[in-house]
Parts: structure tokens; sequence; C-alpha cells
């Protein structure tokens, strides 16, 4: 087995005094992509808010690199390779795609931020070709790409999608999990959020299915895609 890279210790937490996430226990190996599933409202947003550090951690500890980062800033998060992509208000809809990759890596120095959106635009051709074009104009699979862009031009250890293929339609959500699979393919980890729980899972290494703010199923994402007992964690039967 991998190292394992973030570590998620009897984990509870919300939004301010409001829980919504219990008695979470979670590891996460270096390379891999985990799936985090389950129905509305079982608490997947709000964990992985809970592990980038802008959502409350009631109780519990967070560990990332062998770091405890419990208390750390989100801001500092990012700076020690932590990526996190929110499902809502993830990019500057008003900048150019140009402008939104440059404020995404505003800590780089000017020769690593040109290379690293050359790096993007490789892994994105549509929206290299749109680069002046306001991103708020873009389609909405053009703009989930300058979002992920934003992400990764800090070369990311770890990297949380939040519902990158929400509101698509179904092609546009293949192709979101197409540029997945080559961002896993390029080393990293990813831990993914994702209503499309068979295709997310399809798409992973292993699955973890929450409900009612815990972890009721966890295993290998070919062997949970048809089971019953995913069936049985969804509607909790």
């Amino acid at each position: 087995m991998s190292t394992e890279i973030l570590i998620l210790e009897n984990v509870s937490g919300g939004y301010g005094k409001l829980p919504v996430v219990f008695d979470v226990d979670l590891k996460v190996y270096e390379g891999e992509t985990i799936a985090v599933i389950g129905p509305n409202g079982s608490g997947k947003s709000t964990l992985m808010k809970i592990v980038a550090g802008v959502a409350t951690i009631h109780s519990g500890r967070i560990l990332f690199k062998n770091e405890e980062i419990t208390s750390v800033p989100a801001y500092i998060r990012t700076i020690k390779g932590l990526g996190y992509l929110p499902q809502v208000d993830n990019i500057f809809p008003h900048l150019t795609v140009q402008e939104n990759l440059e404020m995404g890596g505003y800590n780089l120095s000017k020769e690593m931020l040109r290379d690293r959106i050359r790096m993007i635009f490789q892994l994105f051709p549509e929206i290299e070709k749109k680069k002046m074009q306001k991103a708020g104009t873009l389609s909405g699979g053009e703009r989930q790409m300058v979002a992920l862009g934003r992400v990764l031009i800090n070369n990311p250890d770890l990297i949380i999608l939040d519902e990158p293929s929400a509101n698509l339609a179904p092609k546009l959500v293949s192709k979101i999990f197409e540029k997945i699979r080559e961002i896993k393919n390029m080393g990293k980890t990813i831990v993914l959020v994702e209503q499309h729980a068979k295709k997310a899972l399809e798409y992973s290494d292993r699955g973890v299915v929450m409900r009612s703010g815990r972890i009721v199923l966890t295993g290998r994402g070919d062997e949970l895609v048809n089971s019953t007992e995913l069936r049985q964690a969804f509607l909790g039967t």
C-alpha cells in the first residue's frame, strides 16, 4: 500500500455550531482516486470543506503529509499542497481565462507561472483557444476546465474536486471525467465528490459512501459500482 497522504481521525464538524458530519475516519493514499458518494444532504461536500479549511471542525484531527493541519488556515493548506475545487463560485467570471489562471498562481514566479499555464493549456486545449475571453461567457464544461486549471496551477499533491460535473450535459460530464483521469495519470491524488455515483466509481480506485453525515460503506470502486450494499446505503433499506 502506498503512503498515506491524508488522514481523518474521528472528524466531526459543520457550519459554525451546526453539526453536519460525525465521527469520520478516513485514509487517502498517494496516487489513488477516491470517490465520495451518497444521497443529497449526506455531508459529502461539508466533509471536503472541513478538509479544505472552509468549514468548521468540531472535534477530531486532520493530518496531511504527516503534518497535523486541523487548525491551519485554508490558504496555508493550499500552500502546503492541498488543492480544493468548490462546487460553485470557482472562477472569476469577469476575468479572462488567462487572468483566472494567473490569479490561481498569484504566488508563483513569472517563469513558473508561464510554465504552469502552458501545462494547463496542454491539458485543456479547449480553453487555450479562448484564453482572452471572459470566463463567464464560456460553456459550463469550459468553465469547469478553467476552474480545474486554477487548482492545478499550484501543482497540488492532493486535489479535492467537489461535484466537478454538476449541471453539465451528459456529453460534457464524460469529457470532465476523462480530464480527471488525465490528471490522475499525472500522478495526482484525487478525492472526488460526485452525484454521478456509478460513473465516479468507475473512474476511482476506492469508493466511500456517506449517509446522514457518516461513512456507511467503503470498498473498491469496481466492486461497489453494482453492489446491493451501495443501493442499501443510498436508500437506507
